[in-house]
């Protein structure tokens, strides 16, 4: 089981509103076949490869890892560091605390996520490059540097949403796998270049002038001889273009403002049955928790019936209550954020 330090320190200061850009210092680490370039001192290390990995199971816990590009999850966060800094990661990254990154327990090993804090709307993107946390109350721990960004440092733990970012991960593992690095463009890879067109070449002839018209002052004998022989060519060498590099620090760790609720609506989420003896069973289990709502969801043509926990306040208790809720056997049991 991961363990959570708690750290006493001053924030460290954050500038402007733009987002925290760090692909481009990333994939430049990654040479072809996995292969590390001189590293930028400000770049998080994606890693030595890219795994999704088997099945495992932990503390008497199945977790499955797969690659899900729709995955967003509401849940807790909470951050590691001494006692892991400088050692590997289950991709063969050196972690470092210092550098904003991240573990989960089921992404492949490098993705690309956004960490927003529901609480004050901080936000910024994160590789993933290791496994955990192994509270089952949890749903992502990141590094020292990042639990600074989003300001939760002294807390320890946090209301986050983490959403899958498609283009920057499938970029990350490309490059990883030794294929190319393309330009992005509002999150979306560029295409590729197109073939370079053949080399080809120009020749012109004096023309008699229209009848009744004069001959142009400026068409001259030499004139006419320099456009006979034009070439025309293209540069054959073009290739995807590699993200450049951002030399300043400060540039890989801005945070964006979201938008957040002052006060978000939080439930807990038991579980969802297919038979309503079973989600009403549930409700009588965990009735002595708080209130219980149990609500027919149709998706299909089959029903389902979702029971939930609340609504509860965002306070110290959410991760307890959770606790409590996966001891009484709803292992799948997760917190969820009501749009509002």
């Amino acid at each position: 089981m991961r363990r959570l330090f708690l750290g006493i320190g001053l924030l460290a200061a954050l500038t402007g509103c733009a987002e925290f850009q760090f692909l481009s210092q990333a994939s430049k680490q990654v040479g072809p076949n996995g292969a590390h370039a001189p590293l930028d001192p400000s770049a998080p290390d994606p890693g030595r490869s890219y795994k999704i990995g088997n099945s495992y199971q932990v503390s008497g816990i199945w977790y499955y890892p797969k690659a899900d590009y729709s995955y967003v999850e509401e849940g807790i966060a909470s951050w590691y560091g001494p006692g892991f800094h400088g050692k590997q990661t289950a991709n063969g990254a050196v972690f470092d605390e210092n550098k904003v990154s991240a573990a989960h327990r089921t992404l492949p090993l490098p993705s690309v996520v956004r960490v927003t804090n529901l609480e004050n709307g901080r936000s910024i993107k994160v590789v993933v490059n290791d496994r955990g946390p192994f509270a089952h109350s949890r749903i992502l721990d990141l590094s020292r540097r990042g639990a600074q960004l989003l300001g939760y440092e002294k807390k320890g733990t946090v209301l986050v949403r983490v959403e899958v970012l498609e283009a920057e991960s499938k970029q990350l593992a490309s490059r990883l796998n030794g294929g190319p690095a393309y330009a992005l463009a509002d999150n979306k890879p560029e295409a590729p270049p197109p073939d370079a067109a053949p080399v080809a070449s120009v020749e012109g002839e004096e023309l008699a002038p229209p009848p009744g018209s004069a001959p142009s002052p400026q068409s001259t004998a030499s004139q006419t001889a320099e456009i006979q022989q034009v070439s025309l060519s293209v540069d054959t060498s073009a290739r995807p273009v590699e993200p450049s590099v951002v030399e300043d620090a400060a540039e890989s760790e801005k945070v964006m403002m979201m938008p957040v609720p002052p006060t978000p609506t939080v439930f807990i989420q038991a579980g969802a049955f297919g038979q309503y003896t079973n989600a009403n069973l549930a409700r009588s289990r965990l009735s002595y928790l708080g209130p219980i709502v149990v609500e027919e969801i149709t998706r299909s043509e089959t029903p389902l019936f979702r029971v939930r926990l609340g609504p509860l306040p965002d306070d110290d208790r959410l991760e307890s209550l959770l606790v409590a809720v996966i001891q009484a056997g709803y292992t799948d049991a997760q917190i969820v954020v009501a749009k509002n």
